[in-house]
C-alpha cells in the first residue's frame, strides 16, 4: 500500500487492490502509476466531486492528462476512489484558487 500525502496534508491510500482495480476498468492507466501519485501529491489542479470528493489533475503533455479521484474522509486519512479521464471542467475548482 502506498500512502501519498494530498496537498491539504492529509495521508491518501492507494492499495494494490484498487491500483489493479483502476488499471482492469481502465486499461488506459497502465503504467502511470507513479503519474497517479504525483496527481495527488503535486496536483495542476484540484476540482469538487459530487458527493466531497476531490478531483486531482495532472497535465502529461499538451494531449495527455491524468485524473485521480480520491476522498479525504477525515483531516488525517483518505483513499483512491479512481483514475480516470473526467469532465473536470464543469467543477468547482478547489486548488488553488
Amino acid at each position: 500500500m502506498k500512502v501519498i500525502l494530498s496537498v491539504n496534508k492529509v495521508s491518501i491510500r492507494l492499495t494494490e487492490e484498487r491500483w489493479l482495480h483502476i488499471t482492469e476498468e481502465h486499461s488506459e492507466m497502465a503504467g502511470y502509476y507513479y503519474d497517479a501519485i504525483e496527481a495527488i501529491s503535486s496536483p495542476e489542479a484540484i476540482y469538487a466531486g459530487k458527493s466531497g470528493e476531490r478531483i486531482a489533475l495532472k497535465t502529461l503533455s499538451t494531449d495527455k492528462s491524468i485524473v485521480v479521484i480520491y476522498k479525504e474522509v477525515s483531516s488525517e486519512d483518505g483513499f483512491v476512489i479512481t483514475s480516470k479521464k473526467n469532465q473536470f471542467e464543469r467543477r468547482v475548482k478547489l486548488w488553488p484558487l
